[in-house]
């Protein structure tokens, strides 16, 4: 099935990847090709975290990146974001891309901000000196939304600008939503998309949450990881009267709950039931699967669902979990970037990308490739 373009058309046109492979775009295909993965070993005079290695941005310094005005107080989470979007609204001259103006929103994903800003800001109101106890310039770092609001301010993008938090799922909820802010005509163009940063918190919190020390891998889920994966979202007529052609065209979303793990399988196969039935495919037309990666029985559960829609032969895809690592809030909006950054020129295709966790958010997406 490919879709017939109309002037409104939603469709992706470009997108940005910051990975643990590097900063840039080309940098995270190459890492995907090459099929290694992205972990290190913790310097633990750096990281104060039980685990032994992560899939981090080597030697990620904000101010090399961003500059040293405004940067003063931003945390790592806003600064991945900030740099991905800068990327994305690069058109390679260092000017904007034609077309994208003032009025452009952002949707991003996130899980609940930065941790480490938390609890950073809390501990300093316990242990910093007095009249001040805090530095007030960090506090904005606090908030949830505060990666998608500098991301805003630096970028001056003065449309709708939403946080979303939903899991692993987070970046297709932001497709979704950024998907729903234009068919209500309250933006044209939007950056949609997730960011997630690893730091000691971070760390604390999910060996705290796992229920273990240091064997990550009995977990399920890898080592942690981190990045921002960012796309472009507009419509067809938009998109050619400023040259860009569609990578992708949203053919559908599905979500649904699973109460326990126990229930990830039926949920999963229902909600892919629904999306197939909804957009109008048949199974065996799905050419590309970009699985969440999730281990464990929650890996085997989403596979399970796969098998029971799709057939014994579920089509392969890109696995970039099992590259960056467990990047929590961003897993899926990595998953729907592995897929238009491998994407063959010259193809077209359907793929499917899903996405289930513990905490019972299970989700689906359908797109059109256009490599």
């Amino acid at each position: 099935m490919v879709p017939v373009l109309t002037e409104e058309t939603p469709v992706i046109t470009a997108w940005s990847a910051i990975s643990p492979w590097g900063l840039d775009s080309a940098d995270f295909t190459s890492g995907l090709r090459s099929g290694r993965s992205a972990a290190l070993r913790l310097d633990p005079e750096t990281w104060d975290t039980p685990f032994d290695e992560a899939c981090v941005l080597p030697d990620f310094d904000i101010r090399a990146v961003l500059g040293r005005k405004g940067t003063r107080s931003m945390d790592r989470v806003s600064a991945l974001a900030v740099a991905a979007a800068g990327r994305l609204l690069d058109d390679g001259a260092g000017a904007r891309p034609a077309g994208i103006g003032e009025g452009t929103g952002l949707v991003l994903g996130t899980s609940t901000g930065s941790a480490q800003s938390m609890m950073s800001f809390t501990r300093d109101s316990f242990v910093g000196d007095r009249p001040y106890l805090v530095d007030p310039a960090r506090f904005p770092n606090t908030v949830m939304n505060c990666a998608a609001g500098q991301s805003a301010i630096w970028h001056r993008l003065k449309g709708p600008n939403t946080t979303l938090a939903g899991g692993r799922g987070t970046g297709l909820l932001a497709l979704r939503y950024g998907l729903r802010l234009q068919r209500a005509g309250r933006a044209e163009t939007l950056l949609c998309g997730a960011v997630e940063e690893f730091s000691p918190a971070r760390a604390w919190l999910e060996w705290h949450t796992r229920g273990r020390r240091a064997d990550q891998d009995s977990a399920g889920t890898g080592p942690l990881g981190e990045g921002a994966a960012l796309w472009l979202l507009e419509r067809a007529g938009t998109a050619q009267e400023n040259g860009r052609r569609p990578l992708a065209v949203p053919l559908g979303l599905e979500f649904g709950f699973a109460r326990d793990g126990g229930h990830i399988k039926d949920v999963l196969a229902d909600c892919l039931r629904r999306l197939l039935t909804r957009v109008g495919v048949a199974p065996q037309e799905v050419r590309t699967v970009a699985e969440s990666g999730a281990g464990g029985a929650q890996g085997e559960a989403e596979h399970a669902a796969l098998v029971e829609v799709l057939g014994a032969a579920v089509p392969d895809g890109p696995r970039s979990a099992a590259s960056i690592g467990d990047t929590s809030a961003a897993s899926a909006a990595f998953q729907l970037t592995a897929v238009l950054a491998l994407a063959e020129p010259g193809t077209e295709g359907l793929a499917l990308i899903t996405s289930v966790e513990a905490n019972g958010v299970v989700g689906a997406a359908l797109l059109s490739t256009r490599g």
